[in-house]
């Protein structure tokens, strides 16, 4: 810090070449915390300030050269307004292109050009982050979010678009829209879309296809809502022709790694601001305190006080962070969970369901076809009602660090348990078996964010043809907190076959002598490593 301090001020004692200065480091200031900061101090001269303009040009011009900034894109201590410093006459730009060649030659520093519309570019980069004019914000309304629109508008001072998803997730979206309108942004641009058949159709469907879970135990109720949510952004981004789009997610997590490699693939060129890499706001508490200090009201606060959890929902799952779960040794308060009844006091009586397969989806729901959504939705009803589907997991995430966190899925519990049985019985055996040796990897680039990515899409074109004959019924038995498969059945593509399966009379159908060879071969190998060992004794 000090020594860049340093450098600016040498840097405007050779420019000005002022003697004058007995400390050069005094005319600016350098802040680096982690947002795009140049502080000025006025020259002081027996103690009286003198407020210089050709000082200030020279000194922000200097220090963005250093930084690589725009004028545009700093904040400026003391409040100066930022075009006050701008160059506005042809001598004056003429005077800003030889600081900043000169600053190029004594550090050997890519410099950028300005224009009159005080656009710049590095050569062979994407535009400044200053010339942002419209982003599309995904927007919740909830704290995060909420406080995310206004710091958008006050920090780029852009048009703000927000885009809310109906994911299933079971709150009403209108408050949404009412707060988006009352925090200044125009009816034409909030964006409440319901995407709760395509988010099942094709992103939560393809990826029960391949049995997903991570680790073991997490069916990516969060991971799998990112690249949709990534390609809606995308689109409203290209119809409203915005600059850039926006989110929530923490620099901690992996949502910010998931949401954009999904917004680059979709759309190589456009820029992304995560507020979490440029404020410091950096705790829920800061957050509450901005959104109390600008009128923005939060729902969902702890009963005891303070910051609510950290939540995200869909029609797969709902998840919790924060507060007392950052101790992995503290059992979550039985007041968090919102779908599920505890398994303690759940029916005492079991319940029996049927569920209809095509083609490796879910169709029907003792024998009543519905949308992929509604299925889904009925699923969580019914396993939520028995106690089935929590977990409370500590994940290895992308971004190197262990992670706690609970999560509520019970129809995504129900599905992968169901699915698995209807493949038991119509999969050939290798062909199971390589989906479960390649579900891992698989999991992996969900988890990740690289749904978009050729792999996946790689993956996902052997996995659905895999799937062609997984077509049949299946029969789950629900009981306090579990779920049980008592029977499956295929009609057309069964591989099961009873005649060389039973232990009775088969007439023939299993020749037992075959057996012989078969061992014979597969253990010579064994053989021959025991008869080495042998001979050595």
């Amino acid at each position: 810090m000090r020594d860049l301090e340093r450098a600016v001020g040498a840097a405007v004692d050779r420019l000005l070449d002022a003697d004058d200065l007995a400390a050069p480091e005094e005319l600016v200031h350098v802040a680096l915390d982690g947002a795009s900061h140049v502080r000025l101090t006025n020259r002081t001269h027996g103690g009286s300030t003198v407020a210089d303009e050709h000082d200030a040009h020279v000194a922000l011009g200097i220090a963005c050269g250093l930084l690589r900034l725009t004028p545009s894109s700093c904040t400026v201590y003391p409040p100066i307004e930022a075009k006050k410093l701008l160059p506005k006459s042809s001598m004056d730009r003429k005077v800003w292109f030889g600081m900043r060649q000169k600053i190029a030659c004594m550090y050997k520093k890519p410099y950028w050009n300005f224009c009159s519309s005080e656009k710049s570019t590095i050569k062979g980069k994407t535009p400044s982050m200053s010339n942002i004019k419209k982003a599309v914000l995904a927007y919740s309304g909830g704290l995060d979010t909420s406080v995310i629109l206004k710091w958008l508008q006050d920090t780029y001072q852009c048009e703000v678009i927000t885009f809310t998803a109906d994911l299933g997730q079971g709150e009403e979206l209108e408050p949404a829209r009412a707060k988006a309108l009352q925090l200044g942004i125009k009816k034409k641009n909030i964006f409440i879309d319901d995407l709760r058949e395509e988010f099942v159709r094709d992103f939560v469907f393809p990826m029960f296809r391949c049995n997903t879970v991570y680790e073991g135990e997490y069916l990516l109720g969060t991971s799998i809502a990112r690249p949709l949510i990534a390609k809606r952004l995308i689109d409203i981004a290209k119809k409203t022709n915005a600059d850039a789009i926006s989110h929530g997610a923490t620099g901690k997590g992996n949502d910010q790694v998931r949401f954009e490699l999904g917004a680059y693939a979709l759309m190589p060129n456009i820029k992304v601001i995560a507020p979490w890499r440029e404020w410091d706001l950096l705790s829920r508490e800061k957050l509450m305190a901005y959104a109390a200090k600008h009128g923005i009201p939060v729902e969902m606060k702890h009963k005891k006080g303070g910051s609510p959890y950290s939540m995200d929902a869909n029609l797969l799952h709902i998840s919790y962070e924060g507060r007392h779960l950052e101790n992995p040794a503290a059992e979550a308060e039985e007041s968090m969970w919102r779908w599920t009844v505890s398994p303690e006091k759940a029916p005492n009586k079991a319940e029996y369901i049927d569920l209809e397969f095509k083609q490796g989806d879910l169709v029907a729901i003792n024998g009543k076809k519905m949308k992929a959504h509604e299925l889904l939705a009925s699923l969580n009803q019914i396993g939520g009602k028995h106690g089935i589907g929590r977990l409370d997991l500590v994940e290895n995430r992308y971004v190197g660090m262990k992670s706690r966190g609970c999560y509520e899925t019970p129809g995504g519990t129900i599905l992968l348990r169901a699915h698995r049985a209807i493949e038991s019985i119509t999969l050939d055996r290798e062909v199971a078996h390589l989906k479960d040796d390649l579900m891992p990897r698989y999991a992996s680039l969900i988890y990740n964010g690289y749904w978009w990515s050729p792999e996946r899409l790689a993956l996902q074109t052997l996995i659905d043809h895999t799937q062609q004959t997984v077509n049949g019924w299946v029969r789950l038995k629900l009981y306090k907190g579990n779920v049980s498969v008592v029977g499956r059945d295929s009609k057309n593509d069964s591989l099961f076959d009873s005649t060389i399966a039973t232990f009775e009379d088969d007439a023939g159908a299993y020749n037992q002598k075959d057996a012989h060879g078969f061992i014979r071969l597969n253990a010579l190998r064994l053989r021959i490593g025991a008869n080495r060992a042998n001979s050595k004794n």
